[in-house]
């Protein structure tokens, strides 16, 4: 890991940061059409910014590297990228554990969904995600139960 990795909320000034992170991944991408098509627009994401601190912010040395966003009523890690130079530094790691650390103090059972054949899902389960169906073709929905210590 990174010796100057340091995680943060997202504020609003981090908005157009977060979308250049979103649409220069390799895997998964989208594009800002293709998101906004989805709902996802810079509106949304002031919105979801402004109602409770869920989405955060590694940076390397300074510079924005990756995000990670969850959504807590529903128990769910909706968003985790990291921009490609930035891989292998411990970036997702760090990300994973605030989104796990956010969820699990509001619900038991949280989860994912990833493409099955992506990186993204050797990731997860890596960190201890169990994958538990398919959902809508490509798609694996992942789950991790709070550890029994933590309860």
């Amino acid at each position: 890991m990174s010796p100057n990795l340091t995680l943060r909320d997202a504020t609003l000034a981090d908005i157009e940061t977060i979308f250049t992170i979103r649409t220069s991944v390799k895997e998964n991408h989208l594009s800002r059409e293709e998101m906004a098509e989805m709902g996802i627009t810079p509106q949304t994401i002031a919105d979801i910014i402004a109602e409770s601190p869920c989405i955060w912010l590694a940076d390397v040395e300074g510079e924005p590297a990756g995000f990670s966003m969850a959504i807590a009523e529903e128990a769910c890690l909706f968003a985790m990228f990291v921009l490609p130079q930035f891989e292998g530094q411990g970036v997702g790691r760090l990300l994973l554990e605030k989104a796990e650390a956010f969820l699990f103090a509001q619900q038991p059972t949280i989860w994912l969904e990833t493409a099955a054949a992506s990186r993204a899902a050797a990731f997860y389960q890596r960190h201890g995600w169990l994958a538990v169906g398919e959902q809508g073709g490509e798609d694996i929905r992942f789950e991790k139960s709070r550890p029994a210590a933590a309860k």
